[in-house]
């Protein structure tokens, strides 16, 4: 987790296996568009920079971060995907709203990836405000994008 004594995208690019050959999943929530289409660039051009094929690299978008669970379900059932990436934003509000949307998409995502057995990556900023998630959608604490690409990256590296 980035905070303002780290910031994470600095140090996990190092070391990480050539992905040529895989085929990544890209979830993107419309909901706070501003903060995750800049996830989405985050994690994309992590992917291109470890050399990921564009045509590799297949984006869908679903309208809210609950919704993520089932596009990962969806995209996981697909052979030819090796990895899935789930990027969005919940940002605090005034009623427990949060609270289930969050606990909801970590279990779900949790649970897609041990039903498929492949990295199904939980890129979701839960902030408490606007400012927080822009500071962590490529501002002052890096781009949580990058860090759920290369999260991919590496546990894909792990049964090679």
């Amino acid at each position: 987790m980035a905070s303002s004594q780290k910031n994470l995208s600095d140090f996990t690019k190092k070391n990480v296996l050539n992905v040529s050959d895989k085929k990544f999943g890209i979830l993107v929530s419309e909901w706070n568009s501003e903060v995750t289409e800049a996830l989405f660039s985050g994690a994309f051009e992590t992917l291109l920079e470890h050399g990921a094929k564009r045509e590799h690299i297949i984006r869908k978008d679903v309208p809210g971060s609950f919704e993520l669970t089932l596009g990962a379900q969806w995209m996981a059932e697909q052979d030819a995907i090796d990895a899935v990436i789930c990027l969005g934003c919940v940002i605090q509000g005034e009623t427990r709203h949060f609270d289930f949307i969050c606990s909801a998409v970590a279990q779900g995502i949790t649970d897609v990836n041990l039903k498929y057995n492949k990295p199904v990556i939980f890129g979701v900023l839960t902030t408490d405000n606007q400012k927080q998630a822009l500071d962590r959608a490529g501002g002052k604490h890096g781009n949580k994008g990058d860090e759920a690409a290369i999260t991919a990256i590496k546990m894909l590296g792990l049964t090679s």
